[in-house]
């Protein structure tokens, strides 16, 4: 039997860029522009829906966690404007205001595009598998605390700045069971999906996308997660 060797090992500071890579590919191609994040990152102790628009979706399997992008107004619209014109929509149709439901619909869309890239990540690269449940998106005119039990029991919680093209600023927040993943002996992860054909099946209109909460909506939803 062969001698053990070390070997490497992705923690939480690895998931958390795998997926602000992810944001930054699904909202760059999207939209056509340049997204990046700050190379410093937060360390903090709750997660936290955040005016203007506020999403979260929750992971499940191999690892538990919940992530958060809290959009300001101005990002929200630059994102929303850029996708649909890029997409063949005319200006005068898209919205104009942040708390249109269409605005809320389209930035649900991309936040479930971007949940469905990390997750597809997590199974090519780390050889586990991990659910996501429909992103949840809420116009926020006050801050709102976010408890939700995503049974963590260990958990670790990061905040990353991101920037648009305009420098519109927008955050991601994690929070994850504090978990390590050893690699045991080498393997080729799986090819990336062809983005092009992904974007294209994206594109094409669903009749069950995200709808914006109604007030009656949003304290059922803020009930149910006891707040």
């Amino acid at each position: 039997m062969s001698e053990y060797q070390p070997q490497v090992a992705y923690g939480t500071e690895d998931l958390l860029i795998s997926l602000c890579n992810s944001v930054t590919h699904v909202l760059g191609v999207a939209t056509h522009s340049q997204i990046h994040y700050s190379a410093m990152v937060q360390r903090i102790t709750k997660t936290c829906l955040r005016p203007d628009i506020g999403c979260f979706v929750l992971f499940d399997g191999g690892f538990s966690g919940l992530v958060i992008i809290n959009f300001t107004a101005h990002a929200a619209m630059e994102l929303y404007e850029r996708y649909l014109l890029n997409m063949g929509m005319s200006r005068e149709d898209l919205a104009t205001s942040y708390t249109s439901d269409e605005v809320a619909n389209v930035m649900g869309e991309l936040m479930n595009q971007v949940a469905g890239d990390f997750t597809s990540k997590v199974r090519r690269e780390l050889q586990t598998h991990i659910t996501q449940n429909q992103p949840k998106m809420l116009v926020l005119n006050r801050q709102v605390m976010l408890s939700v039990d995503a049974n963590l029991d260990k958990p670790e919680a990061r905040r990353v700045t991101f920037y648009t093209s305009n420098n519109n600023i927008f955050y991601l927040e994690l929070a994850i069971d504090r978990t390590e993943f050893v690699k045991l002996y080498d393997f080729e992860p799986q090819e990336r999906p062809d983005p092009d054909a992904l974007m294209a099946q994206n594109h094409e209109p669903t009749p069950n996308a995200p709808s914006a909460t109604s007030n009656n909506e949003t304290e059922e939803l803020l009930r149910s997660l006891g707040m």
